[in-house]
């Protein structure tokens, strides 16, 4: 085995040590800070024990193992894995802002707390909803965060029957795990052919105990909701709220707005739409806004500007309620609103070229693989497996192979609607000739299963570990080195 494919603990050898500190010139006195027993160690920590220099290469080696989309193209769908300007990370790490704590006094912070206002205040230009919270820290946190809000207006009318939320049978996974940890009862609506809300369906469904229904416009499928004013007159005059999961924003930038279409909450992946980093749990920020109606719902605290132009943080007893000790992940607030300004009104294009890419995607492959809904779609697509099903060659199998010619895999088998599912998501970042290689290699793979099926079913080929036993490796994981001997 090369020394670059060995595990850091292969490298380890006893007494070996990469780092010297410095003796400490205090006096301490431990005997104040003693660990109960039960706390401690029988045994040291099974470290490994290298050099710096194998540190260094170590991690070197291993970053070069990883994909990213400074490395190659990302076509996952839902994920809007697109290229992230490296002014954004200038400015986020400019010591003015990085070396600011949030128990800072307002007086001292006037810069950092003007940020957060006019990042929201663009956010609310951008959406057309009245205010925005920038506190949570996920997309999934802003589902949860914007529910809050939903059930606070509710107890505040005194209509506490409402304890249910209508969510589309193409839903993001998220969406009815969000519901459930608020407490709320997930009813679903189903979808018609073309993948849209069927709202003879959703009639059905309301009545005086809906809280409201949760949809993402595009939907999953990257299919516009053509009926989403009616969906809205519906839902409102039902006395509930209509909630929109911000994952498929992109799309919409300088094309249509959410507070336009109807909705009253709504929360922004920052991490995706407004391109700052994420993947790997973090880091991310899930904004949530909200229509006027709505913005004393907000969690605590938020951020003012008063009558002598000062910005003040306030609380409101009409709040949700707390969902973050300070005030949210603000090196992504950050690197969001360096991206809006740089942008400027040069935004208003990021939707429509997306929106062009995933198209060209589309009905350049149309051909060579099975499209179930066959409509003009927003900033995705989705696939049912190859058009010739002959081979036995499995989305899964398309997605092995495509990660020997050195792509990332789309998103595969979601949504759950059709079986063999391939989403795949261009984003505006993204040349025409990066997509026509793809377009090349996807036309290339699917000849390979009619000509050698057993080639591409045994894919991958040329990456450090093939192809993995995915069901043993769930159900019996091997999570320490110790494991693996």
């Amino acid at each position: 085995m090369k020394y670059y494919d060995k595990l850091i603990f292969e490298i380890s050898r006893p007494g070996r040590v990469g780092y010297s500190l410095p003796k400490s010139e205090l006096t301490i006195d431990n005997s104040q800070f003693t660990i109960p027993a039960n706390l401690l160690r029988e045994t040291p920590a099974e470290l490994p024990e290298v050099s710096e220099l194998d540190v260094v290469r170590h991690y070197t080696n291993v970053s070069n193992k990883n994909f990213g989309v400074e490395t190659g193209f990302y076509p996952l769908g839902s994920c809007t894995m697109k290229y992230n300007p490296k002014i954004n990370e200038e400015i986020a790490h400019h010591p003015a802002f990085s070396g600011l704590h949030p128990l800072q006094n307002e007086e001292s912070v006037q810069g950092a707390l003007a940020i957060y206002y006019h990042t929201a205040r663009a956010l609310s230009e951008l959406t057309g909803l009245a205010d925005f919270t920038l506190t949570p820290f996920a997309g999934a946190h802003g589902e949860l965060t914007g529910l809050m809000v939903m059930r606070q207006y509710h107890l505040l009318r005194g209509d506490t029957k409402r304890t249910r939320v209508i969510v589309p049978d193409s839903a993001h996974g998220t969406n009815p795990a969000s519901a459930a940890v608020c407490g709320l009862e997930i009813v679903e609506v189903k979808s018609t052919a073309n993948g849209t809300v069927d709202t003879n369906d959703l009639k059905g469904l309301l009545d005086d105990t809906i809280a409201g229904i949760m949809m993402t416009n595009p939907n999953t499928l990257g299919i516009y909701e053509t009926q989403v004013v009616e969906i809205a007159r519906l839902v409102h005059e039902a006395g509930g709220l209509l909630y929109y999961d911000g994952a498929n924003l992109n799309p919409m930038l300088g094309a249509s707005r959410p507070g336009d279409m109807g909705f009253d909450i709504m929360h922004i992946n920052l991490h995706k739409t407004f391109s700052t980093p994420h993947g790997g749990g973090g880091p991310g920020s899930g904004p949530v806004g909200v229509a006027a109606h709505l913005v004393d719902c907000l969690p605590n605290p938020r951020v003012v500007l008063d009558e002598n132009s000062k910005f003040r943080i306030q609380n409101s007893s009409s709040a949700c309620g707390r969902v973050a000790a300070f005030m949210g992940n603000f090196g992504v607030v950050m690197k969001a609103y360096t991206y809006i300004l740089s942008l400027g009104k040069d935004i208003k294009h990021v939707g429509p070229i997306a929106t062009l890419n995933a198209n060209y995607v589309k009905e350049s492959l149309r051909d060579t693989y099975y499209l179930p809904v066959d409509t003009v779609c927003k900033h995705e697509f989705v696939f049912d497996g190859l058009a010739d099903k002959s081979t036995g060659v499995t989305t899964l199998d398309i997605a092995k192979r495509l990660l020997d010619y050195g792509y990332h895999a789309p998103t595969i088998y979601f949504p759950l609607l059709f079986h063999q599912s391939i989403m795949i998501e261009p984003t505006e970042t993204e040349s025409k000739e990066t997509l026509d290689d793809f377009i090349d290699i996807m036309h290339r793979v699917a000849e390979e299963a009619l000509s050698d099926p057993d080639m591409v079913k045994s894919a991958p080929h040329t990456t450090p570990v093939r192809r993995l036993d995915e069901t043993t490796a769930a159900k019996n994981p091997l999570l320490k080195y110790r494991d693996l001997n």
